[in-house]
């Protein structure tokens, strides 16, 4: 399976371009953004500078074997390589750690040598034993990543500078898409110094660390093709939506990702940049299926009824968001419609509670601190109060969301979140496996797992990952009908994300990112390869 058959590359790009195959977070080292001969400051100076950031989201574990957050993820991309990195502006690959591309031994075996000189930011050599063990961790039994890496049978040492890796699919076509999963760490770096302070050897490394910023130097050791050129990255936390669009408008950050769509016009207004990308981005919503009512299914498409999307595209996202007809967004290269899709019915939503039986009482509607989920959220609430539901609504940041969850005691009902698995990478088998793997979202989250329509959805994932491309679409329509049906955790909308830079016109302090900066479609902001400008 080639990645065309995923995405078409290219065509992915841009509002205009509209992105295709995609989707919760970027990935280490990267490589450079790319792109056409810019406008920043004529003769300005490039580097030497601080870049700043602006996140939407709050850190949570850094570990790259186990990481699921937007502003680590992100963080991540700039200081921890893998063998093959992803470049999330057009979903190619490119070499990271690897010297080259992977020597085929035999159809379900490759060696990968590493690039010549490589170390660590602590000074270390990098060496085959820390991808033997930076693979076992990525892939030790419950991890976040395991159903990414089913089609490995695994990773081994052949001498010090070169790994045979091993796979159960023959040709296996996305084999450096695969690889990029996992990202290299010391073999002796110990899980809660990962999750604190991750090592790499990426061109950036890590210095100060606080719930509020992260601030990395460059990375002295890097010996790749990006090295940093300014002095400081200082990535900030501004969840709050007006603090983020505020430090963007003055130029207190370069760059800042997640733009609110009303505040579009004022910041360009300001001279700011905003790139439009249509990704795999979703604001999903998930049942607790272990419960009363929400084991029931018509109770589930009841609620997919009710909620008023149209409005929710209008209040939340001033119309820079779809509603979804499929798992993929319509632009997506394998995207098929759905047997159901959902468009605002309250009679048909009422009429299917009946069917089920289902008196409405009370229920918790959880959602993250995303400034638009919680407007979501808000007309959720209104939507099934009407439907005769006392909605207790409680919005916290995404850790203390999953945490709540994570306890599994049936103190929540209904989840509506942001989720965009395209920060790993771009093809319809990993964008379904990251939450209908046989992974933490449906062993314990939404505890789907032990249904027979879960155990038919993975058998025909499974059958689409080794056939060619006719045979695969065909089981991913499959796959698409069987989430629409039951609509256990689906998309709710479909967004573009707008990213704010000043690049064409510098911040009012003369500071500008170079013309290859672009943004992504997915959460996060890659910098790698790109520079701060001074006029």
């Amino acid at each position: 399976m080639k990645m065309s058959q995923g995405m078409s590359r290219r065509s992915f790009l841009t509002l205009t371009g509209a992105t295709a195959a995609v989707a919760g977070l970027g990935l280490a080292g990267c490589g450079g953004n790319g792109g056409d001969e810019g406008s920043a400051p004529a003769g300005g100076t490039e580097g030497g500078g601080v870049m700043t950031i602006g996140s939407a989201y709050a850190p949570s574990s850094y570990d790259p074997a186990n990481c699921s957050s937007a502003f680590c993820l992100s963080a991540n991309m700039n200081v921890v390589e893998g063998l093959y990195n992803i470049d999330f502006t057009d979903y190619s690959v490119i070499s990271g750690l690897a010297a080259g591309e992977p020597a085929k031994i035999d159809d379900n075996t490759y060696e990968v040598t590493l690039r010549e000189g490589a170390k660590f930011s602590d000074g270390t050599d990098v060496t085959a034993d820390d991808v033997v063990a930076s693979f076992e961790r990525a892939n030790a039994e419950g991890g976040l990543y395991v159903s990414f890496l089913t089609m490995f049978d695994g990773i081994e040492k052949k001498d010090d500078t070169t790994v045979t890796v091993k796979c159960n699919i023959a040709n296996f076509g996305l084999l450096k898409e695969r690889l990029a999963i996992v990202r290299i760490t010391p073999a002796g770096l110990s899980a809660d110094d990962a999750a604190a302070k991750p090592v790499g050897s990426g061109p950036w490394m890590y210095d100060e660390m606080s719930d509020t910023y992260v601030v990395l130097k460059p990375n002295e050791n890097y010996n790749g093709e990006f090295p940093a050129t300014d002095s400081e990255l200082r990535i900030d936390v501004l969840t709050d939506t007006t603090a983020r669009t505020t430090a963007q408008e003055e130029g207190t950050t370069l760059i800042t990702e997640s733009v609110p769509p009303e505040s579009i016009d004022q910041l360009e207004a300001a001279g700011v940049s905003i790139d439009q990308v249509n990704g795999f981005g979703t604001r999903f919503i998930m049942f607790n299926v272990k419960k009363a009512p929400w084991d029931n299914v018509k109770a589930r498409q009841a609620i997919m009824y009710a909620l008023d999307t149209e409005k929710m595209v209008a209040n939340a996202f001033s119309g820079l968001a779809s509603i979804p007809t499929c798992y993929l967004p319509d632009s997506f290269t394998n995207y098929h419609e759905a047997s159901v899709t959902y468009t605002y019915d309250a009679d048909k939503a009422k009429g299917l509670l009946d069917e089920a039986g289902v008196t409405p009482g009370s229920i918790v509607l959880r959602t993250t601190d995303n400034a638009q989920v919680v407007s979501m959220g808000t007309q959720a609430q209104q939507d099934l109060q009407a439907l005769g539901f006392t909605v207790d609504l409680v919005s916290d940041q995404s850790p203390a969301t999953y945490a709540a969850i994570d306890q599994a005691d049936d103190s929540w009902d209904i989840l509506i979140a942001p989720g965009d698995p395209s920060c790993f990478g771009g093809d319809t088998d990993l964008l379904l496996n990251w939450w209908f793997g046989d992974n933490i979202w449906m062993q314990t989250r939404c505890a789907w797992n032990t249904s027979e329509e879960w155990k038919t959805l993975n058998g025909l994932m499974s059958e689409a990952l080794a056939a060619d491309e006719a045979g695969q679409q065909e089981a991913w329509n499959q796959c698409f009908d069987i989430l629409a049906e039951n609509v256990v955790l689906y998309p709710v909308l479909q967004v573009v994300t707008p990213t704010g830079v000043w690049r064409e016109n510098p911040n009012p302090e003369g500071v500008a990112v170079s013309s290859d900066f672009k943004g992504i479609g997915t959460t996060g902001v890659q910098v790698v390869g790109v520079s701060t400008v001074t006029a």
